[in-house]
């Protein structure tokens, strides 16, 4: 393993965060710019558009813009049926969703894959309000913020989608689907640089090739690494991400993630982990800070949350097509009841968000750039209690608002443009006080129906 470099080059350029932890006061981060905020979690659920979570709860409560009817290719308004503690399965692939947007009409999602009229329209569905399997995330978006105009940063599935959640580049990656394997056939877990897995790749003439799934690192040891962390020769340039950013300015920061630990990486929800895609974080000292997607419980039991952390769930958490609706939001209650009981919820701001719609009817039309709307709940103590925010954003808006918090350069024109959820905090206010989130009792006939039906693994995305 090698310490990374580019966080020893760049040290000293940037102020690092004052170390109190404690009250929330102004802390300055090296800039003119000042919150409270030390800590920031971005939570990354699975394969839901925003209709599908919180359309009805907005309806009814007059909060936020969703919708309880659909329109087909055919110019039917059809009503969103009741959707199911078991997620099922849609095609969510770049070209479906490509298809699903149609140009803006918002109509397409009836010819996608598992959605078609023969197949009764799946993907026309929402929970309800009032919906057990959804109470953490509506219990969340009543207490705190709501923004009912966050995109995904392009139309692409989740492997590309987390790629550009620390970048805000897709580095020329096209984003279609989930990796495959390559020349050598699979080599290791996950989808990463040491998976032997392959995905597509638009070089700068526009033409489409395969690559390795793997953002390479030119400078690891060529003797090591002769294709800078990649299993074979790639194109694909060197990009940094928000952890070089951090490390750059002394700042801490954790990938909680589902490990292997002996399962498949369609079981263990490895594949969802971002680190491995990224040479210069697999393969330096950077990948130390790749854990088990459970402490993040006990490091915000503890205190000892890092500066800003990812966490992506296991299979069985994620809330992805195939799983249980209701499984994974007892886990996010889990969570989130860790971090608000915690000593340093004071001074933290989380962000909880789908990387893709799944691909759920949604019936707000993307700006140009961006893809599909998806649900986006902003948790903290001075996020403005019950209150929605409009503001047209995306992906690279979490990434805007940690790089204000912590006076970080950007990293791309994505970032340095988008908008970074000013609207939702007010930093003057008296701390909003925990929620208490609840575990809703699953049937043992419901989670062996899930068993029964598992994820398709050759589209775990």
């Amino acid at each position: 393993m090698l310490t990374s470099r580019r966080h020893l080059l760049l040290a000293g350029t940037v102020v690092a965060a004052a170390a109190s932890l404690a009250a929330p006061v102004k802390i300055a981060h090296g800039s003119s710019f000042t919150t409270p905020i030390q800590h920031v979690i971005f939570i990354v659920q699975e394969n839901h558009s925003f209709d599908n979570v919180l359309g009805p709860w907005c309806v009814q409560t007059h909060r936020c813009d969703g919708a309880t009817t659909g329109v087909t290719k055919t110019g039917q308004t059809i009503p969103l049926s009741a959707a199911a503690d078991h997620v099922v399965q849609i095609g969510h692939t770049l070209d479906a969703q490509i298809n699903a947007i149609d140009g803006g009409k918002m109509d397409g999602f009836s010819t996608i894959s598992g959605c078609t009229p023969s197949t009764g329209y799946k993907c026309y569905t929402a929970y309800a309000a009032t919906s057990s399997a959804i109470h953490n995330v509506t219990t969340l978006a009543g207490t705190f913020v709501v923004s009912d105009r966050t995109f995904e940063d392009d139309t692409v599935a989740s492997w590309g989608m987390h790629v550009e959640s620390v970048t805000a580049t897709m580095d020329g990656f096209s984003g279609g689907g989930t990796p495959h394997p390559g020349s050598k056939g699979v080599l290791g877990p996950g989808w990463g640089c040491n998976s032997g897995l392959d995905t597509g790749w638009i070089s700068p003439t526009g033409k489409s090739v395969n690559v390795p799934a793997c953002v390479p690192d030119p400078a690891l040891n060529p003797t090591t690494y002769p294709y800078g962390g990649a299993y074979r020769a790639t194109p694909v340039p060197y990009v940094p991400t928000i952890m070089d950013r951090l490390d750059a300015a002394g700042l801490s920061w954790k990938m909680y993630v589902g490990l292997p630990n002996g399962l498949p990486s369609n079981n263990s929800g490895y594949g969802w982990a971002i680190c491995p895609t990224f040479a210069e974080c697999l393969d330096t000292n950077q990948g130390a800070n790749m854990v088990a997607n459970t402490q993040v419980i006990s490091d915000a039991t503890n205190g000892t949350l890092p500066n800003f952390s990812v966490v992506t769930p296991t299979q069985l958490n994620s809330q992805h097509n195939g799983d249980s609706m209701t499984v994974g939001d007892n886990g996010l209650g889990q969570v989130l009841n860790a971090i608000e009981t915690g000593p340093e919820w004071s001074s933290t701001a989380v962000f909880l968000t789908w990387d893709d719609c799944g691909c759920f009817y949604d019936h707000v039309s993307p700006p140009a750039g961006l893809g599909i709307r998806v649900p986006m709940v902003i948790a903290s103590p001075y996020a403005r209690a019950g209150t929605t925010d409009s503001n047209t954003a995306s992906f690279a808006s979490v990434l805007a608002f940690t790089e204000n918090a912590f006076s970080l350069p950007r990293l791309a024109a994505k970032d340095a443009a988008a908008y970074a959820y000013g609207a939702s905090f007010n930093y003057a206010q008296t701390p909003l006080p925990p929620v208490h989130l609840t575990m809703t009792p699953v049937s043992a006939a419901e989670l062996q129906a899930v068993a029964n039906s598992p994820p398709d693994p050759e589209d775990p995305t």
